[in-house]
C-alpha cells in the first residue's frame, strides 16, 4: 500500500533520470563527432601526403590533395589551414601534411579550440 508522501515520486525520479541520460547521450553524440571529424582529417593528411610523394607530384599537390579529400567528405571550413613540408625523420626525408581546423561542437556545448593532425610519408631517394 502506498504511503501519501510518496504521491508523484515517480514523476520527479523520471525527470531526474530523463535529464541525466539526455545529458550523456549528447556527449556521446558530441565525442562521437569530433572523433569521425579527426580520424577524416588524418587520414586525408596521410592520403595527401602519400599523394604528394609520388614521383610526379610535389608538395604543392599534396596539400590541394588534402584540401580537396577534406571538402569532399566533411565540409571546406575544415580545410583552411593545410602546410606542407619537407622534415628527417630517423634520417629519412618525409613529406609531413599538417591539417589544423576547428574542433566540431553540438550548439554551445563542447569543446573549443583548434584541433591539428599531421599524415607523413617517405619521399623517394
Amino acid at each position: 500500500m502506498r504511503r501519501q508522501n510518496e504521491c508523484g515520486a515517480a514523476t520527479v525520479d523520471f525527470a531526474l533520470v530523463g535529464g541525466l541520460l539526455t545529458v550523456i547521450f549528447i556527449a556521446i553524440v558530441q565525442l562521437t563527432l569530433v572523433l569521425h571529424v579527426r580520424n577524416t582529417l588524418i587520414d586525408a593528411a596521410s592520403s595527401g601526403a602519400r599523394y604528394g610523394t609520388l614521383a610526379d607530384r610535389t608538395p604543392s599537390d599534396a596539400a590541394s590533395r588534402t584540401s580537396s579529400l577534406i571538402s569532399g567528405t566533411i565540409n571546406s571550413e575544415y580545410a583552411q589551414d593545410v602546410s606542407v613540408r619537407q622534415v628527417n625523420q630517423g634520417g629519412i626525408p618525409v613529406l609531413q601534411v599538417t591539417v589544423r581546423a576547428p574542433i566540431p561542437v553540438i550548439g554551445l556545448i563542447g569543446p573549443s579550440g583548434i584541433m591539428e593532425v599531421t599524415g607523413r610519408a617517405a619521399l623517394p631517394s
